[in-house]
């Protein structure tokens, strides 16, 4: 029988993934990754005020759900075929785990003791989050954009998140709408990807209305 990881135990875990997709051979896919993933979210800089939450971003996107062209699979799914032959059931789980994240616009339905309950904005599916820790400011109709990972039978948030604000959430539902009866054809992370340079854009162009900025009708900088 395998043994139970505890859902506060997948940073060691992690630690060693992020090790392997960042050993120097890997340097140059490292560096092509982050160039797509700030042409896909905006570019952000180290005064930016969002600037640790994209880096954490990014290496999500990096370790998750880039596919590298050498291989054609991504450092977790490498990383834990690696790993299949010379670990302990245990450790299998927790590095398969990190080829079954889940990645979205989440809506908050319900916060309580230690759980954050989200629906998927374009499947409409739920998932309870196990969460300890209070997040300072969420409150239940918010929208973001989040990483859950399956672990120890629970879910567990990543650290990175992106927040979009009150005033953005009519405008983010109804595009999910359009998209989902016009553009069938476009994938969900294309719309959090569009949010994420929104979200920038918000931060960098206060003077801006909120709904200006989130006016899908409108090619975003």
């Amino acid at each position: 029988m395998d043994s139970p990881l505890s859902p506060l135990s997948y940073q060691p875990y992690l630690d060693q993934l992020i090790a392997f997709g960042s050993v120097e051979s890997r340097k140059a896919d490292l560096l092509e990754a982050k160039a797509e993933y700030f042409r896909l979210t905006g570019e952000v800089f180290e005064d930016d005020k969002l600037f640790e939450l994209r880096m954490a971003s990014f290496l999500d996107y990096y370790l998750y759900d880039r596919v590298s062209p050498g291989t054609g699979k991504t450092p977790a799914v490498e990383f834990y075929e690696q790993r299949l032959a010379n670990t302990s059931p245990e450790e299998s789980n927790a590095f398969r785990s990190f080829t079954e994240t889940v990645h979205g616009i989440f809506e908050v339905r319900k916060l309580g003791k230690g759980l954050v309950r989200l629906r998927d904005m374009y499947s409409g599916k739920d998932f309870d989050v196990t969460e300890r820790r209070n997040i300072a400011g969420l409150e239940t109709g918010d929208i973001l954009e989040a990483r859950l990972i399956p672990f120890g039978g629970h879910l567990l948030f990543t650290s990175s998140f992106c927040y979009h604000p009150r005033a953005a959430v009519k405008s983010i539902k109804a595009e999910v709408k359009r998209r989902k009866k016009k553009e069938p054809e476009r994938t969900p992370n294309e719309l959090v990807w569009e949010c994420a340079r929104r979200a920038l854009n918000m931060e960098r162009y206060r003077q801006l209305a909120v709904e200006k900025i989130y006016d899908f009708e409108q090619k975003v900088l």
